[in-house]
């Protein structure tokens, strides 16, 4: 199994319709088995992944959520065994569905995280329940989650843990700063967990998990506006790429490259798609999947032709990318 984070500390950068998208492409597509976590207390993936009905169940009657899964820590108690996920038919992905309760936990793992630092095990153990969690779905080819736009205790938990992470990005000058960030922020919580580990006495006590500073596979840069030329290929705004020319740059002086697998870090493109993000939202269904009854008509049809080939070759960089 392979972890993938879509993080980005800066928020509306189409992130969670990436990872929604490039999951249900997977799956139908490429015959993967594929569960999506919903790591971001704002739950916009299990939103978009499920209908209003399905919603109603899943909050109205107590449902599994990964709130479940991770309040023992803070009770001292034992995580579940075994995990209850919920299916998504128009993805065709197995979810692990958020809770607006898991910001709760970010105090508690961030007192936790001064004690690991000491070399304290409970707190490493709390700091790794992520771990624990991804242990429990090794039986799927790839775990997308979705992490909330900060630079807070779940987030680096779940950093902690997977194996990689991509950074969708919008093209504007506060997505360069989010590199820079994002790159002091995992060298400063690498250096004191390295440090943490180091001070446990007794080196037999640490728990037998997966856990390394997770990879950054690179970015999908997106919501930009694009023209076609006179030969019909895309042509993207000046504006737009005057930034778009600075970002690998700034991911190298930010030393965010020490953490990449692969170059170029760009992984691809998603254009402004335009009705079709919200048209897909309210059908909660791909974008490359939708049809007459979803709403698209004339222009759309061509749209959505496109959307399948743009998520497809993110879906295939970001795949082969992982097992590069």
């Amino acid at each position: 199994m392979i972890s993938v984070a879509f993080f980005n500390n800066k928020g509306g950068v189409g992130k969670t319709t990436l990872l929604c998208n490039v999951a249900a492409f997977a799956s139908l597509h490429l015959g993967k088995k594929i569960c999506v976590v919903d790591a971001d207390p704002q739950c916009n993936a299990t939103q978009y992944l499920f209908d209003e009905a399905t919603l109603e169940n899943i909050y109205g009657q107590d449902w599994y959520t990964i709130n479940k899964f991770v309040r023992p820590i803070t009770e001292a108690g034992a995580l579940d065994e075994k995990i209850l996920i919920t299916k998504s038919p128009e993805f065709s992905v197995d979810v692990l569905c958020g809770s607006p309760d898991l910001a709760l936990t970010e105090d508690f793992l961030a007192q936790d995280w001064s004690s690991a630092r000491s070399g304290d095990i409970r707190g490493i153990k709390s700091n790794l329940f992520f771990a624990e969690l991804l242990q429990r779905l090794a039986g799927y080819d790839y775990v997308f989650v979705d992490a909330s736009p900060s630079l807070g205790a779940i987030n680096r938990s779940v950093l902690l843990t997977c194996d990689f992470f991509v950074s969708p990005m919008s093209i504007d000058i506060f997505s360069l700063t989010a590199f820079k960030n994002i790159s002091q922020w995992i060298s400063e919580w690498w250096s004191d967990w390295l440090r943490g580990i180091r001070n446990v006495k007794d080196q037999s006590r640490l728990p037998a998990l997966k856990y390394g500073r997770s990879r950054f596979l690179g970015y999908v840069t997106q919501q930009y506006l694009a023209k076609r030329d006179s030969a019909g290929e895309r042509r993207g705004v000046k504006a737009y790429e005057a930034i778009r020319s600075q970002i690998d740059q700034v991911i190298i002086d930010s030393g965010l490259n020490q953490y990449i697998s692969n170059e170029p870090f760009e992984i691809g493109t998603v254009p402004n798609l335009f009705s079709l993000i919200p048209m897909s939202q309210s059908a909660n269904k791909p974008v490359f999947e939708l049809r007459a009854p979803d709403g698209v008509v004339g222009a759309h049809f061509a749209k959505v032709k496109d959307a399948y080939g743009i998520f497809g070759e993110v879906t295939k960089e970001i795949l082969e990318r992982c097992n590069g």
